[in-house]
């Protein structure tokens, strides 16, 4: 059974989606149909933008967004038995399994982009990247400071992703780096996502969601909020909302698609990010690129 997996923010290079654009006429009418959606031409920052340019939240998950979904698009072979994104590769997911339209998936993508950088803006946060702590010390750690970091991503065993205020996260890494953490790194990031501090963003999105027509998926969809198999429309719906506040479960999603006979993981996007952190779960599990 292939499960189909959707890279979120991090994966973006200068370059990314050029050679579809160039080599194929359903997906450069695709990335015209994007820069009209949008307002401007983000084919333009996505082909030769600089890493700035790139990393802006308003411009890195829309141009994550059209990569994966453009290229499942394109696609002769898509045919999955089950999918999942990480993160914003949620909303990429969901229109592969064919239950949001393109331009409904992008329209959303962009509103939770926008509304991210402004919950940004109003609480200047970040984010750091744990290494060789087990999950239980990291959550008590953060839970225990004076001002709590909150557990955003559960990336791989050893490999989790903190956020918070800058002095929540910064002291966050000073004791689990003394509690025998290998690494604590703050991350270029732009806030403290998957946290409450995202609490104005998810306000944003929910009405925007409540008004966009789903489809039943072709296939579950493993969602990051509880790392479980949806095909019903009403809770998708609230599990992508939630997904905003709420800790990205990628540990337990590949768990559970592999429990459920998953026998290949295929990335669907820009970069190696997702099979890499699959293979740090299951050492045997295949992996490929579409």
């Amino acid at each position: 059974m292939k499960a189909y997996i959707f890279p979120g923010q991090g994966s973006q290079h200068s370059g990314m989606g050029k050679d579809l654009y160039e080599n194929n006429v359903f997906a450069k009418d695709l990335f015209e149909k994007a820069n009209d959606l949008l307002g401007f031409r983000i084919t333009e920052i996505m082909f030769s933008g600089t890493e700035d340019q790139l990393k802006q939240t308003k411009v890195t998950q829309p141009a994550i967004f059209l990569h994966s979904v453009i290229l499942a698009k394109i696609s002769e072979n898509f045919a999955p038995n089950m999918v999942a994104g990480h993160s914003l590769g949620e909303f990429s997911a969901l229109v592969a399994a064919q239950s949001l339209t393109f331009e409904d998936g992008l329209r959303l993508v962009n509103i939770r982009a926008n509304a991210m950088q402004k919950a940004c803006e109003k609480n200047p946060s970040t984010m750091a990247a744990i290494l060789g702590l087990g999950d239980a010390k990291v959550a008590e750690i953060c839970e225990n400071l004076p001002e709590k970091a909150y557990l955003a991503n559960y990336n791989c065993p050893g490999q989790l992703v903190i956020s918070g205020s800058f002095q929540a996260v910064e002291k966050a890494c000073e004791e689990l780096k003394k509690a025998g953490a290998k690494r604590a790194l703050l991350l270029p990031v732009g806030g403290a996502f998957h946290s409450p501090l995202m609490a104005q963003a998810e306000q944003e999105l929910k009405e925007a969601i409540e008004n966009t027509s789903f489809k039943t998926p072709i296939c579950p969809i493993y969602q990051n909020i509880d790392a479980k198999p949806y095909t019903d429309i009403a809770q998708i719906r609230k599990n992508l909302l939630g997904q905003l506040t709420a800790s990205v479960r990628w540990t337990q999603s590949v768990e559970n698609m592999l429990a459920d006979g998953a026998t290949e993981f295929v990335e669907c996007g820009a970069g190696k990010v997702l099979q890499g952190l699959v293979k740090k779960i299951d050492k045997n599990a295949n992996v490929a690129s579409l």
